[in-house]
């Protein structure tokens, strides 16, 4: 058995996992996130470690009755963001979360001068406020004393495994975003210099190598009830160890993670990018050697559900009628999906970015509105996977798989089976296969990836939602210049 750790944003859990993929037992505690002025998103590093080992103890305690011996606890949990740390791996302040917007103001100027552009052509990344190198510096401007009291500037999962074995180190796919040239699992110095953060490189550890475990300390032993000396595994993070958990294996395999916003990744053997195309998206280093994955995080997911629902004044429970009583293409009513204040930044870069319904008329009912809606979602997750050059099984995971009937929409829009696995924690699931594959015990991929149910396309939706989404890319490629008319103050 191993016990899996999946550190979300809000909320962690554990889960004890056996050699099938299968969870025993699953345990979870929320999270606080801190809001504060001028978009700042903030975590207490003591609190999320403490809710890791709340949760840990109770899956060990189960784990004891149960007879059931521990090989190694891994690790994985949110990506981006900023944890400054010093070398006894207590927070520097706060942890700057993912969901952190006080550099905005560096966007814009990366932007204006040229940086962002310059970045994407060395790694393949694309930037935005909430992820390490803006957020860098934006404190190097503004709070220059707190990166000189910390000795690594790394994320959420290295920040934990520092606390549980003393190790300052980092994941390569946390690493990768960025600054990492991610084929050589090195720094681009010429990356750290164009955004005039050479001067901070030491904080930055570098990746640790492929298939390294490091050893859980007697101090966090005793906390979390394990034995010294366990073998702990650090990462992925969450999207990567996502992508593997919930059953993808071979280059142009795609994973769709239907959360908050979405999280779309196709597995790849090379990394291939226009240096001079869109400056968007991303591409991670994985647990296994010349295996990387392009994700392409579109800001549209769950939440563009919630508003529409909230609008038509209906509850989740009443999502599944709702998509019953409207037929493909919603009674005339199309939609583009980009509701975030922050516009959209994959599969192309738009910070203005807004959503809208056409097709509008009395005739109009609350089903079409929610239809529509989750219909121009699933354009943009087809969207993205293409872009991230999807061509081979797609998987899909989150809060919105569990809904059949968007599950369809999804396969129809995408024209391909949608593979949902039956084990909701495949965030914990991909850390656990990666701990195994450390431990020189592979796990049985093939099998894992039969415990998923399969949702076919119906033919003629796939047919119907072919000029759908032909449609939709129209009406993209129409509002991107009047979206670059920036709204007036």
């Amino acid at each position: 058995m191993i016990i899996g750790v999946d550190v979300g944003t809000s909320v962690t859990k554990a889960s004890l996992l056996d050699r099938e993929g299968s969870a025993m037992v699953t345990h979870s505690v929320r999270s606080t996130l801190r809001r504060a002025p001028g978009g700042r998103v903030e975590q207490d590093l003591d609190e999320v470690v403490d809710s890791v080992v709340r949760v840990v103890r109770q899956v060990v305690t189960e784990a004891e009755r149960e007879r059931q011996p521990i090989e190694a606890l891994a690790i994985t949990g949110q990506g981006d963001g900023l944890w400054l740390r010093d070398e006894q791996g207590d927070q520097v302040g706060p942890a700057l979360s993912w969901l952190d917007a006080r550099a905005s103001g560096v966007m814009d100027r990366w932007a204006e001068t040229g940086v962002l552009r310059q970045v994407y052509r060395l790694t393949g990344s694309g930037m935005f406020s909430g992820s390490a190198g803006p957020l860098l510096a934006h404190l190097a401007e503004h709070d220059p004393d707190r990166l000189r009291r910390a000795a690594v500037a790394g994320y959420c999962v290295d920040a934990i495994v520092q606390r549980f074995t003393g190790e300052i180190t980092v994941d390569a796919s946390d690493a990768s975003l960025p600054f990492l040239d991610v084929a050589a699992r090195t720094y681009s110095e010429r990356a750290i210099a164009a955004a005039g953060l050479s001067g901070y490189r030491e904080l930055l550890a570098d990746p640790a190598p492929l298939g390294k475990l490091f050893a859980l300390s007697g101090r966090a032993a005793k906390q979390l009830g394990l034995p010294s000396g366990l073998p702990v595994s650090a990462g992925p993070f969450d999207l990567p160890a996502c992508a593997f958990g919930a059953g993808i294996r071979e280059p142009g395999d795609g994973t769709l993670v239907i959360g908050t916003t979405l999280g779309c990744q196709v597995l790849r053997d090379e990394v291939d990018f226009d240096p001079d195309g869109e400056a968007a998206g991303m591409w991670l280093a994985t647990p296994q050697p010349q295996r990387y994955l392009s994700v392409m995080p579109a800001m549209v997911g769950t939440a563009n559900l919630d508003w529409v629902l909230r609008t038509v004044g209906a509850g989740i429970e009443e999502l599944e009628p709702l998509l019953g009583g409207s037929r493909p293409g919603a009674g005339g009513v199309s939609a583009l999906s980009f509701l975030s204040n922050s516009g959209e930044r994959a599969p192309f870069v738009e910070p203005y970015a807004r959503g809208q319904f056409t097709g509008l008329s009395l005739e109009t009912t609350p089903a079409d509105l929610v239809r529509a809606m989750c219909e121009a979602v699933a354009y943009a997750a087809r969207h993205n996977l293409e872009t991230a050059g999807l061509t081979g099984e797609v998987s899909a995971c989150g809060g919105g798989a569990r809904s059949a009937a968007w599950s369809q929409i999804f396969a129809d829009v995408l024209g391909r089976p949608l593979h949902v696995p039956h084990e909701e924690g495949v965030g914990a699931r991909g850390a656990a296969m990666t701990a195994w594959d450390s431990l020189g015990e592979p796990v049985d991929r093939q099998r894992w990836a039969q415990a998923r149910r399969v949702v076919q396309p119906h033919p003629s939706a796939v047919e119907f939602y072919e000029r759908g989404y032909r449609e939709y890319l129209d009406s993209i490629d129409r509002a991107r210049p009047l979206w670059r008319q920036r709204p007036t103050d």
